[in-house]
């Protein structure tokens, strides 16, 4: 694969992490209507959790950034795979089953979708298809990135091996 195309993943997954961290930066200050209601820990908790969502991001973004530039060669391959592998589950866990839960529901094949929730308003239902959506494309732009990184970095293990051997 190109080493354009390969770094158009990294950039559409680092923009997509930049937009959600932003996202969960302005959610920890401006919450909106009390998020901790049906919560058992709190402000607390809500301000906790948000802030690892920021953290694991802003790391996925670095990763990212590193799976293009070329100071990362110097890095040891695990530490860049490590984490492009667990973000691209984490986020095919979250995008995906939402999405098809959309697409039953759309199409009609179950109503409630996975969870049975029959009298949802039309407001929430689009707000949900399009949160859906927003991580299933995470899920495709990262696992695209980690892809052409795998077969990036076997490309270049390979010609390192090649030119030794000569």
């Amino acid at each position: 694969m190109p080493v354009r195309r390969s770094r158009q993943w990294a950039y559409g997954a680092l923009a997509w992490l930049i937009f959600f961290i932003a996202s969960h930066v302005v959610l920890v200050f401006f919450p909106g209507d009390d998020p901790t209601v049906h919560s058992p820990g709190g402000r607390r908790a809500y301000v906790i959790f948000n802030v690892v969502l920021i953290s694991m991001s802003t790391v996925g973004a670095a990763v990212l950034v590193a799976t293009v530039r070329p100071w990362a060669r110097r890095l040891p391959r695990w530490t860049i795979l490590a984490p492009l592998w667990f973000g691209s589950v984490l986020l095919v866990v979250r995008g995906a089953p939402g999405l098809v839960e959309n697409l039953l529901m759309v199409t009609g094949v179950r109503r409630g979708g996975f969870v049975g929730a029959q009298d949802i308003s039309t407001g929430e239902f689009w707000a949900g298809l399009a949160i859906n959506t927003y991580f299933f494309a995470g899920a495709v732009l990262l696992v695209g990135a980690t892809v052409t990184y795998v077969r990036g970095s076997a490309e270049v293990r390979r010609r390192g091996r090649a030119d030794r051997s000569e």
